[in-house]
């Protein structure tokens, strides 16, 4: 399997949102391995994961992935840290495998009765056809945020366009990001939150400003979990991770100071930090 790994400390694996490339959370990545050994990779459903996917087991396939990288990288526990998509994924592994979950963090997270709208059912009904939409209609999504995190108009731009070279350098596939779009709602959420041991933080943006999951939905985790707090990120919305990267980190080092987590295996393997040359700059 294809890890990425990036910096020194307790460990943290991150899992990438509804792209499916860790390319699109670069930004946290280097933010957070500033603290934590930052264990990441594709979904296994991208073709340069190397590793089996099922979709007939839904999210069990990305649950096994988390399990196998924590294993190849010699870590016996770690705090799981899910974006977007991935917070399913992070929720269904804390419920599994407790005794490897040292802390949950939800970020930016399809509350538990998360559902497609109806325009994007058919976006991902049909996603060669009506995906291009979707993806055109992103900037109208997130122009409110953009505003809030970049008040200045150069810094707006220069962000936009960090966010067209890394999808240059790591293309999308509209139908696997339409696959997973409609895989959110098979998660029984309720359900794996009451299984839920690990200390667990939930992170979102500032309501008025995520226009693409809603807070009220995110933030019913912390109602769920037993003990869960849940942390507002300030001029941001749904994309608080890349946007302010800094901000974020300090919220989970604040987090993760509590918890004592992170473990790692007496023979573990030496951290590798796979760089793309395309991402050489440091930054996504």
């Amino acid at each position: 399997m294809r890890i990425v790994e990036q910096g020194a400390g307790p460990a943290l694996v991150l899992i990438p949102g509804i792209q499916g490339r860790w390319e699109y959370v670069r930004p946290a990545v280097d933010a957070l391995s500033s603290a934590f050994r930052v264990i990441t990779f594709p979904l296994c459903d991208e073709p340069s994961a190397d590793f089996a996917f099922d979709s007939s087991c839904g999210f069990g396939s990305y649950v096994e992935q988390v399990r196998a990288a924590l294993d190849q990288c010699g870590v016996e526990r770690a705090i799981v840290c899910g974006m977007s998509f991935g917070g399913p994924v992070a929720l269904r592994f804390a419920a599994a495998h407790a005794d490897r979950t040292g802390g949950l963090v939800l970020a930016s997270t399809p509350g538990p009765e998360w559902h497609l709208r109806r325009r994007h059912e058919l976006y991902a009904r049909l996603p060669y056809l009506l995906g291009p939409l979707f993806l055109a209609e992103t900037p109208w999504r997130l122009r409110r945020e953009m505003a809030a995190a970049f008040p200045e108009m150069p810094a707006r731009l220069q962000f936009a366009g960090l966010q067209l070279r890394t999808l240059f350098g790591a293309p999308l596939s509209l139908a696997r990001m339409a696959g997973r779009a409609r895989m959110v709602a098979t998660c029984d959420a309720v359900a794996a939150c009451t299984r839920i041991t690990a200390p667990t933080l939930v992170v979102t943006g500032e309501p008025a400003l995520d226009h693409v999951v809603p807070v009220d939905g995110s933030i019913g985790y912390a109602s769920l979990i037993r003990g869960a707090r849940g942390v507002v990120l300030e001029r941001t919305g749904h994309l608080g991770w890349i946007t302010r990267p800094a901000a974020f980190a300090a919220i989970v080092r604040d987090f993760a100071a509590a918890t004592g987590v992170g473990r790692v295996l007496p023979d573990s393997p030496p951290h590798r930090v796979q760089e793309d040359p395309a991402f050489s700059s440091g930054v996504a």
